[in-house]
């Protein structure tokens, strides 16, 4: 099928079928398009949505998110986890505003100079916003890409990856490049799905290689499997009477950079030590049910311990908060430590 014809199929089914209510397509600026892109890497657009729309609320320019504080955009970003995306978004917002005047870069080379962006994210905000011609290459694309060539192999080899950018490049017209980005990206998502496409209803289906052969869910290859390795902490929830948890800033880098967390210790034996380092007037300790986090490249098994202790409320070191369960503040939080903070709320003192 030669580029012309593919171009016009995909665009033909954008027009009758395509995406055109969500969130991020009512004002396509530069800002909006960047946020929406970063968010839906890993992430479904269904959970994309609600985050969107609040961090819009509390961010909606460059500028209010460069000004922003770390803890707001960690807060804004909790449970959407990767969180090196939202420290990422937050240092591109400043660059822009103190490199560009507050104004993205008009072009994939400008675009990729900041950080957290990549060819296939730079292309999306400038066709999308810009309507500069740009070809990406997110996961639905190369899935269609894959399929549509019987492209073997996994697309994180350098061979697989390169070839489907040359087709990117091929296919990707130069009319009306906004509406070919979108519609690509929907094929993939509601179509072109990883374990069950709907090759009858795909513009695409006559000249489709993988259909052809009878087994288009053999594209693309799968990423080679690994067993992921078990690390196991156990992490005190020191609880006060006035129904306040203790928590440190993490690190800036690293496992939930720059988020808050109780501590983490590699054994029971580490936890004696820590408690007893501490001015802490414990009154009680309990082993709570274990939790099991898994993040790309290992699984996380928390112990959580509650230490209830008085006398402490309110008054904590540089780089520590008592957290109030009764009235949260905004603080970056991961995901496992939300729902550790929520097995404690059984656990609260009566208010006084």
């Amino acid at each position: 099928m030669k580029p012309d014809e593919f171009a016009q199929r995909v665009l033909g089914w954008y027009d009758a079928h395509g995406r055109k209510d969500l969130p991020w397509q009512q004002d396509k600026s530069p800002y909006r398009v960047w946020v929406s892109e970063i968010m839906l890497q890993q992430t479904q657009v269904a959970t994309v949505i609600p985050y969107f729309a609040r961090f819009m609320e509390a961010l909606p320019n460059v500028q209010a998110l460069a000004n922003a504080s770390d803890d707001e955009v960690l807060h804004l970003w909790t449970g959407l986890g990767y969180y090196t995306r939202a420290r990422n978004l937050h240092k591109a917002a400043k660059q822009v505003v103190a490199e560009h005047g507050g104004e993205f870069p008009r072009s994939v080379e400008g675009l990729m100079a900041l950080p957290g962006i990549g060819r296939s994210t730079a292309g999306a905000i400038a066709s999308l916003s810009m309507g500069l011609w740009a070809p990406i290459l997110d996961g639905n694309v190369k899935r269609v890409l894959a399929r549509f060539a019987a492209v073997e192999g996994w697309p994180g080899e350098k061979a697989v990856h390169d070839r489907l950018w040359r087709m990117a490049e091929r296919y990707t017209p130069q009319n009306r490049v906004q509406h070919f980005t979108q519609a690509m990206m929907d094929m993939g998502a509601t179509l072109c799905t990883r374990s069950k496409p709907s090759c009858l209803l795909c513009p695409l289906k006559e000249g489709c290689e993988a259909r052809l052969l009878g087994e288009p869910t053999r594209f693309p290859g799968s990423k080679p499997r690994k067993v992921l390795p078990v690390r196991q902490c156990v992490m005190p929830l020191l609880l006060n009477e006035e129904g306040e948890v203790w928590l440190q800033r993490r690190p800036p880098s690293g496992l939930w950079g720059g988020l808050w967390s109780p501590v983490q210790l590699d054994s029971q034996e580490a936890l004696t030590a820590w408690l007893q380092s501490r001015p802490l007037a414990i009154e009680h300790t309990e082993a709570l049910p274990a939790l099991r986090h898994t993040f790309s490249h290992f699984h996380l098994d928390i112990q959580p311990v509650l230490v209830r202790v008085h006398g402490v409320g309110g008054v904590a070191e540089a780089g520590e908060v008592w957290y109030n369960l009764r009235e949260p503040g905004r603080l970056g939080l991961a995901a496992p430590v939300k729902k550790l903070l929520k097995q404690i709320e059984a656990h609260l003192p009566s208010p006084a």
